[in-house]
């Protein structure tokens, strides 16, 4: 099981949520994995995980950071697994990684460390299928993703704090709104 926290994710347009939606419902319905399901999680790319954060000091930054952002071009195009997880990856463009290193610049103005696995360099662009899966059952998933049409292309629209697990939301800002929400 996974271990509490805080992350700050990017989440997805609701046509390309609905295609990671729907490889979590198979996943589930095939009793590999629900556990995404059930800790109501929603589909996301992290940019930035911790054990400890102070919300209030990063919804300012987040608020700021996301006002001066666009909707992000994104292509799930790859299917990966990484020990127990198995993951849709996005194609990982200039514009991606750039977005990545500028919400780090601007945390790190601020005074938070970035632990290594989140640092720019080391960032790997990720969205979670399915978590926990059991290893006999890895190659049955990969099969059942491989199903997918991939790549699958549409746009992160939001960014958000979050503390799991379970899921809750701390706030979320969409990209480019300046508008109070």
């Amino acid at each position: 099981m996974s271990q509490g926290g805080y992350a700050i994710e990017l989440y997805l347009d609701p046509a390309l949520e609905n295609q990671v939606l729907k490889a979590w419902n198979v996943l589930a319905r095939r009793q590999i994995s629900s556990h995404l399901i059930e800790i109501e999680s929603r589909p996301h790319i992290t940019l930035y995980s911790a054990p400890f954060i102070d919300p209030t000091k990063l919804e300012s930054i987040i608020k700021t950071f996301a006002s001066k952002q666009e909707p992000l071009p994104l292509s799930l195009s790859t299917i990966g697994c990484h020990n127990n997880l198995l993951f849709l990856a996005p194609t990982p463009t200039l514009s991606l990684l750039q977005f990545h290193s500028q919400l780090c610049d601007a945390m790190r103005r601020e005074g938070i460390e970035i632990s290594e696995d989140y640092r720019p360099e080391n960032w790997i662009p990720y969205c979670a299928v399915a978590q926990d899966v059991p290893k006999a059952r890895m190659a049955e998933s990969l099969c059942v993703l491989r199903d997918l049409k991939l790549p699958v292309a549409g746009y992160a629209m939001d960014i958000g704090l979050v503390e799991f697990s379970p899921v809750r939301e701390f706030f979320s800002f969409v990209l480019g709104n300046t508008v109070e929400g």
